[in-house]
């Protein structure tokens, strides 16, 4: 089994739902930022064996078709499009691990994009004549008693772990402070304009105060302590060992990663044995890691990760996490990886990135530079 890199990674900026990138398609989002990504590597559309996309809203169709000719990759390249919700953006970039430590193609593209803007509407169709019925949110489980609605996941979550709302709002307010630090002292290397947007729109200057007027969704969840929906794209370039080194770009190897399942009642703590998979897989513990970009849908989600995980939260989302930003749901988990490429590929260092998703499952993965 060859190893696999990563070798460049971009995203678009994330907008919420409703913005300046409520106009595009989800090809509209992916194929900017696949283009790039291929100019930053130096490796031409020609040679890519394969393109995965992650998307959870749209209307089907394979969208990962659409990314790849709008794109310009070959015709060949048939594009592959995968649901496993949140999780998608980084199971995609382990089935490109998997592609290439087998052989069995030496580039590919992967990632996720979504728009909530442009999702399509959804209606529910009977057998017995009744008119349809809207919905949102898909079954995630045959058992209406177990497929809880995400916002009362989070807050029963915060109650059986005994998050206060107001840990939730310290760090819904430090992930917004951090992601103001990052983008007033960062380049924007990671992001690719689109309809103008160089940065995330949703970072703010977020108070005690704020927090204590937001809306309540559900108990002590509340607007100010989950994630927006938003619009974005993101995808990586993952190579073999030998093209890594050939192509002589800042590499990430992929160590390892895990997807699995657990109670899809308490689907925010499925991530926390993903993370123990991984790091067992590599042969690492969690003091090993230098960098963590764990999703923040929910700010008690990232809490119960990262205490659950056992992983300091001086190195958790360093440039702010997902609750700054807004939460383009399959491209997400790809959004994580992308700015663990960058903060490994600048500063070295082994990292994870870590998700949940509705259904009780929690994907991992862990990367070091060099």
């Amino acid at each position: 089994m060859t190893p696999a890199f990563i070798i460049a990674a971009r995203r678009t900026a994330v907008i919420p739902q409703g913005g300046v990138l409520a106009s595009c398609d989800i090809h509209e989002l992916a194929a900017p930022v696949i283009q790039a990504v291929l100019a930053d590597a130096g490796v031409g559309a020609e040679d890519v064996g394969e393109l995965i996309l992650s998307n959870a809203l749209g209307a089907g169709g394979n969208p990962a078709r659409l990314a790849a000719l709008a794109a310009n990759l070959p015709e060949r390249v048939a594009g592959l499009t995968i649901d496993r919700q949140c999780c998608g953006g980084l199971d995609a970039i382990l089935l490109a691990q998997a592609m290439v430590a087998s052989g069995q193609h030496d580039i590919v593209l992967a990632g996720g994009a979504e728009s909530y803007s442009r999702r399509p509407q959804r209606s529910r169709t009977f057998a017995d004549g009744r008119p349809p019925e809207p919905y949102d949110q898909a079954p995630f489980t045959p058992w209406a008693d177990r497929d809880p609605d995400m916002a009362d996941a989070a807050d029963a979550l915060g109650r059986k772990l005994g998050v206060s709302r107001g840990d939730q709002d310290a760090w819904a307010i430090e992930s917004h402070a951090k992601a103001m630090r990052w983008q007033a002292q960062s380049e924007t290397a990671e992001i690719v304009p689109i309809s103008g947007a160089t940065r995330d729109a949703f970072t703010r200057n977020l108070t005690a105060r704020l927090c204590a007027r937001a809306p309540v969704v559900s108990g002590d969840i509340t607007a100010a302590n989950m994630a927006v929906a938003a619009d974005g794209a993101a995808f990586c370039l993952v190579v073999s060992g030998r093209l890594a080194k050939r192509l002589a770009r800042p590499a990430v190897q992929i160590l390892s990663g895990a997807t699995v399942g657990r109670d899809p009642v308490l689907p925010g703590l499925a991530p926390v044995a993903a993370i123990a998979a991984s790091l067992d897989a590599a042969g690492l513990t969690p003091p090993d890691l230098t960098n963590a970009e764990i999703m923040e849908a929910f700010a008690v989600q990232a809490i119960a990760c990262q205490q659950g995980a056992g992983i300091s939260r001086d190195i958790v989302n360093s440039g702010g996490g997902g609750l700054a930003r807004g939460h383009p749901v399959g491209a997400s988990g790809a959004i994580l990886a992308v700015r663990l490429y960058h903060q490994l590929a600048e500063q070295g260092g082994v990292g994870l990135a870590a998700i949940a998703a509705a259904g009780g499952l929690g994907t991992a993965l862990v990367m070091r530079s060099g």
